[in-house]
């Protein structure tokens, strides 16, 4: 051969070359890239779990059945546990798996599946350990045989029943693909999974495993940390946690092993309260006592991250996109068609709403309850835990699309008049928990916060026309402190939330809190709208019920309305509802004998043409006037005007409303004023306990409401004694 010779080989290839004759015979067995090879577990005997409960607490339901089951004999049955990352499924099978092992002579088999290569390398150590050769091993690691086929020809064939546990089994796609997940005469499989979705468990029997109970709950922080608090700290501890064992564990964890300055419980449970101080999730972090390779499914900050980068990878991005928006939210219940509103386009297509949601459904990330109306349900630490991951590029948009939605649900409380008030208590946590995030997020705009304090105040004026002025109080009170420290006290969102927390606070009777409020609102008022402002107009109207039935300044009070009667005309015409109030309280003020009834009948006619005769604007003004007029001592003209409020308000607010009871109150007196003594005895009994049972028995409404009773009372005993000395 007198030319060069060239050759090339690739990846396993080989170049030979000679200058006679070859006969070359090679068999080459590779693995195929499908299969990926795991590094077979240390031990598929013992359980591989970071923590172990000191004892397993509540469960006891599911405990009996998986109990039965093994004491039974049991073989051919598949179990799934199901629930939240966290919940403490891995807890329950490894109790199980000791029960099976220690009480019930079984072999006890454990296989951790995060991912493929991790179960199949499990599931090959469970053939060895049930006497696969290594030659069939070597096979089925290969791609020459079905590895899955192997392993359950094994356990089939197994001398001694089994329990299997596949742990973290958390991509079930894994199993159905290579059918690896069966049953077997030779014993009972036990998953573990945050997968939900029935489909993926055909022929298996679920149990889902949730939060503890609260007396439990705290017992696992007891049974953790022994010294360092009483059952009932722990208890609260454990609300605060919502109960879910994964927090609990790493709380218990982080009390139990403190050495410098160790916490008492119930200073731990203050730093948890303290969300601007001290990031929770990075507390719960602290306890962790795993040491592992991969503490992810450990830590507070990383578990769920699990499930969305699984949901990522399934082409569902929009998941991450959907739990972060819930995350602006609280962890009650959460009104489904929230998410229907078209401002969430702002986070994610309105059209990926139903498969985000699904995804999230499936990998327990949330739960939906029943309704009406249907519900979502997502934990308070998966929230934080969420929250504190999210990028703060994308916190504007979140909480600017959080309020968006909330709002459309809300009343619009800068038209009054407009009263179609929805119920509102399912949004009264969101909604404050909207402001909380909106606070602690860094990066929120100025014109966002603002929205969102516009959001807050129309559910504390919805909240105090349904009656509930504690609520609307907490509501308000909780706006200005926060609204204060992100904008500043005489911003007009805060301003407009201060007035508010002024009416509330005097319908309270906290009457000296109250005036202080609505002074110095009304003095914020006049400097940054000016005195004429439709603003400063309502503080006036404000504090003018306190200077009239608090203070009995009247002539003070009803200075302040005409004020607000002649700004609001000006403004906005004699007619206007917001006019039409103020002239409602001027009737109210200025009532006495020399009453012009004319006034009153103007006042009636202008609001019945412009609101309607049932609307509550209405029958204020129809109240106000049969009060002016049993002031006028016209009685009897009076009692069909205060008859139409009662029913009115009856109507439309239930019978237990105050403002029903107010008018229902001043029937008993113009009954009682037309000698009809009986009836306004009755009267007056009703509305006393009621006031006691809706506003408490100190409130000075109630006692006000005692002391006129007592009065009706005395004079019913003097008709009743005079009735029987013109009968001697």
């Amino acid at each position: 051969m007198n030319g060069s010779t060239e050759g090339r080989a690739e990846d396993n290839g080989r170049v030979y070359q000679s200058h006679g004759d070859q006969h070359i015979t090679e068999h080459h067995h590779h693995g195929s890239p499908g299969y990926p090879q795991g590094a077979a577990p240390d031990s598929v005997r013992q359980p591989a779990v970071g923590r172990a409960p000191v004892v397993l607490r509540d469960r006891l339901e599911l405990m009996t059945h998986l109990r039965t089951a093994l004491e039974d004999g049991g073989a051919d049955q598949v179990f799934v546990l199901h629930g939240l990352g966290g919940c403490g499924k891995t807890a329950v099978a490894s109790e199980v798996f000791r029960i099976a092992t220690a009480e019930g002579g079984r072999v006890g088999l454990w296989v951790n599946a995060p991912d493929l290569a991790s179960m199949r390398a499990g599931m090959l150590a469970v053939a060895a350990d049930r006497g696969a050769s290594e030659g069939e091993l070597t096979a089925a690691r290969n791609g020459l045989r079905a590895a899955a086929d192997l392993v359950w020809e094994r356990l089939d064939r197994s001398g001694q029943p089994w329990l299997l546990v596949i742990d973290n089994a958390d991509d079930p796609a894994i199993l159905r693909e290579g059918n690896w997940l069966r049953t077997s005469p030779g014993g009972i499989t036990l998953v573990t999974t945050r997968q939900v979705a029935s489909h993926w468990w055909p022929g298996a029997t679920l149990h889902h495993v949730g939060v503890l109970p609260r007396k439990d709950a705290a017992q696992v922080l007891c049974d953790l940390a022994p010294e360092s608090g009483t059952p009932e700290q722990a208890a609260k501890v454990a609300d605060r946690l919502g109960r879910l064992p994964l927090a609990l564990t790493l709380a218990g964890g982080y009390l139990a092993h403190q050495v410098i300055s160790p916490w008492s419980m119930a200073e731990y449970g203050l730093a948890l309260e303290r969300g601007n101080e001290v990031d929770p999730i990075e507390l719960l972090d602290r306890g962790a006592a795993y040491s592992g390779a991969d503490p992810s499914r450990h830590l507070a900050s990383t578990t769920w991250e699990l499930s969305l980068n699984a949901l990522h990878a399934q082409g569902l991005p929009q998941a991450t996109a959907l739990v972060r928006l819930l995350s602006c939210w609280s962890h009650d219940p959460l009104p489904l068609h929230l998410l229907t509103g078209p401002g969430i386009d702002a986070v994610l297509p309105l059209a990926r709403v139903e498969l985000a949601l699904r995804g999230l459904l499936d990998h327990s990330l949330t739960r939906l309850l029943p309704g009406p109306p249907r519900c979502l349900r997502t934990h308070g630490v998966l929230l934080e835990s969420i929250a504190r991951g999210t990028p703060a590029d994308q916190h504007d948009a979140l909480v600017s699309t959080a309020t968006e939605l909330l709002v459309a649900v809300m009343p619009d409380v800068s038209r009054p008049w407009a009263r179609e008030d929805p119920p509102l208590t399912p949004y009264v946590p969101h909604a404050l928990a909207l402001l909380r995030r909106a606070t602690q997020w860094a990066g929120i705009g100025r014109a966002t916060m603002t929205r969102v304090l516009e959001c807050t105040l129309r559910l504390a004026v919805a909240l105090h026309r349904a009656g509930d002025y504690a609520s609307a109080l907490s509501v308000a009170q909780d706006a200005v402190a926060r609204g204060t420290h992100a904008l500043e006290a005489n911003h007009p969102a805060v301003i407009a939330i201060r007035q508010r927390a002024g009416r509330s606070l005097y319908r309270l009777g906290r009457y000296e809190e109250a005036q202080a409020t609505h002074r110095l609102t009304l003095t914020d008022c006049t400097a940054v709208f000016g005195a004429n402002a439709v603003e400063t107009l309502e503080s006036c109207m404000g504090l003018s019920s306190v200077l009239a039935w608090v203070l009995d300044q009247k002539d003070a009070a009803a200075a302040l309305v005409r004020r607000a009667v002649e700004g609001r005309t000006a403004a906005l015409g004699a007619a206007h509802p917001s006019t039409l109030i103020a002239r409602t309280y001027l009737l109210e003020f200025t009532a006495g004998p020399e009453m012009d009834p004319t006034i009153g009948t103007a006042l009636l006619s202008d609001c019945h043409r412009v609101v309607g005769p049932r609307h509550p604007i209405s029958l204020d003004a129809e109240l106000n006037f049969g009060f002016a007029l049993i002031a006028a001592d016209r009685q009897a003209r009076a009692v069909p005007h205060v008859r139409n409020a009662v029913a009115g308000f009856g109507h439309a607010y239930g019978l237990d409303h105050p403002k029903t009871l107010a008018a229902r109150s001043l029937e008993s007196r113009v009954l009682g004023e037309l000698g009809r003594v009986e009836e306004a005895v009755a009267y007056a009994q009703l509305v006393a306990d009621a006031r006691a049972h809706v506003l408490g028995a100190e409130h000075p409404w109630t006692l006000w409401s005692l002391e006129r009773l007592g009065e009706w009372q005395h004079a019913r005993d003097v008709q009743m004694l005079g009735d029987a000395k013109q009968a001697e």
